[in-house]
């Protein structure tokens, strides 16, 4: 899957799925979907917690493909698909904000 384009106003943010495993990164925002399922799916992803200023950080990712990657939020871990993964733009600790 490809890089998605960064959000206004969040220069230097990746999506989630781009990060290696035991990567830390800090949520800087959702990008925004073009489907409506995947707005359904942005609207689930905040609900649960994936909010600007939260400290997410990739535990592992599933073999083969990547798919799904584990990543700790909180005291929880979650497991999502790279295409729900990516809609998550995060900086990385060490990237300017």
């Amino acid at each position: 899957m490809s890089a998605s384009p960064p959000v206004p106003g969040a220069p230097s943010s990746v999506g989630l799925d781009q990060l290696a495993r035991h990567a830390v990164a800090t949520v800087v925002g959702m990008q925004a979907p073009a489907a409506e399922h995947d707005r359904e799916l942005v609207l689930r992803l905040l609900e649960i917690g994936f909010l600007p200023g939260e400290r997410v950080r990739v535990i592992a990712h599933g073999y083969p493909g990547g798919e799904p990657v584990a990543v700790r939020l909180g005291h929880t871990t979650f497991a999502l698909r790279r295409h729900e993964a990516a809609f998550i733009r995060v900086v990385p600790e060490g990237r300017p904000a």
